[in-house]
């Protein structure tokens, strides 16, 4: 995939003195702003953050504020003026609200960078000063008019506050939106920062080129959900293995009862297709030959190991099972690459864990290439502490779920096009 790099624009020495805006993902969450009775007649009283209001909202995560410094130090070394901007929550278009404001985001930026940096409300329009060495935060970019819809007369204003464009908000890179679309089209230059790249590269290493075989993990509560990546990683991958209340559906689709578990009986049909499709190809669809079960869905129910043509009708299968773990593991540490999406139980119950823990470390022991995304995903990789042995951890939630459906994303698509001659 072709696209242009900002650390090479940067490192050509053409961003000094000039004006860069970074689009940043800085949607983090926030503690409620605190409501205090206003002086009369107080700013409150007109919908803006001042004397009346408590806008901090703290932060109460805040990796995706510390994940967009490398690019703004970028810049900065570059000797560029800096301006970042992010959406926050869901705001209104037009209809400012306190707790829409960037303001917390701000004072964390500050801290990181140990700069100040300033918030700047009302910018399409220009009329802000921002000098070489010096980082504006251009206030919720949701709150413009036209920014959802990317309406042309939006894009064009945007494109005209800068010489560079920087994209590095993969999270947002599946919406064709103002500031993540329409600005990479009016700018002068349109290019992908340090983050965006990365994960660039590593899809086009994982399904655009991925050194065989290559083998999806799967899973979640519905086929439906997941049904167009299946579809399009069945007619790629050399192993799809399911999990979850989807490998419970494709058990049905193989003639296993799975007494009360979650699956979605009428999508036996696409079930079935993605067997037949990956057997045609010579590749295959493991089904679970354990289970674990549970009579009920807690964390303290006891668990049963069985054999998958054993399940009563009483049963609820929560996790593969240990027979199930370990050939699934094989798979694993002799593939070239791995995409992983999703965990194969109920690995937030310890007694339903051990499935996702066994392909956790497989994937940790594997020489292939790792990539994994989604947030039940993420998780699973922090409470094994795998997160170093995983090649690439995507923070893209929808936009990766979007890569694996074979979706081209509208950042990738217009970012390719400008990086043209």
């Amino acid at each position: 995939m072709k696209f242009l790099r900002f650390s090479d624009v940067c490192r050509s020495g053409f961003a000094r003195g000039k004006r860069v805006f970074i689009r940043a993902d800085l949607n983090v969450p926030l503690s409620p702003p605190t409501h205090r009775c206003p002086p009369e007649g107080g700013s409150a009283a007109l919908g803006r953050p001042g004397d009346g209001w408590d806008d901090a909202g703290r932060i109460t995560e805040d990796t995706r504020v510390r994940a967009s410094i490398p690019a703004i130090r970028m810049a900065l070394d570059a000797g560029a003026a800096v301006m970042v901007t992010s959406h926050l929550g869901r705001p209104t278009e037009g209809e400012f609200k306190p707790e829409d404001s960037l303001s917390p985001v701000a004072r964390r930026l500050s801290d990181l960078l140990g700069i100040e940096v300033r918030l700047v409300s009302g910018w399409v329009d220009g009329g802000f000063a921002v000098g070489p060495g010096e980082v504006v935060l251009l206030e919720n970019c949701r709150l413009n008019v036209g920014e959802k819809k990317n309406k042309p007369e939006l894009a064009a204003k945007l494109g005209k506050l800068c010489d560079i464009f920087v994209h590095d908000a993969f999270g947002t890179a599946h919406r064709a939106e103002g500031t993540t679309y329409g600005i990479a089209e009016t700018a002068p230059i349109a290019c992908a920062g340090p983050l965006l790249a990365a994960e660039m590269d590593a899809i086009s290493k994982a399904l655009a080129n991925p050194k065989r075989p290559l083998v999806a993990i799967v899973a979640g509560s519905k086929v439906s959900t997941k049904l167009t990546i299946l579809q399009a990683l069945a007619k790629n991958v050399d192993g799809l293995i399911v999990g979850g209340g989807i490998a419970n559906t494709f058990m049905l689709a193989a003639g296993l009862k799975i007494g009360k578990s979650l699956a979605e009986p009428d999508l036996l049909g696409e079930a079935t297709a993605v067997i037949a499709a990956m057997k045609a190809r010579g590749a295959e669809v493991p089904i679970p030959e354990d289970v674990v079960c549970a009579k009920a869905f807690a964390a303290d129910a006891p668990a049963t190991v069985k054999a998958a043509t054993e399940v009563a009708d009483d049963d609820l299968i929560l996790d593969i099972g240990p027979k199930t773990a370990a050939r699934l593991a094989e798979k694993l540490k002799a593939a070239g690459t791995i995409v992983w999406n999703g965990p194969v139980g109920v690995f937030e119950f310890a007694a339903f864990e051990n499935g996702t823990q066994v392909i956790a470390q497989a994937i940790a022991e594997s020489s292939a290439f790792s990539i994994a995304g989604g947030g039940d995903t993420l998780a699973a990789i922090a409470k094994y502490g795998i997160e170093k042995d995983v090649g690439y951890i995507s923070t893209g939630g929808g936009a990766f779920l979007e890569v694996l459906e074979g979706k081209t994303l509208p950042a990738f698509e217009i970012l390719a096009k400008r990086a043209e001659p």
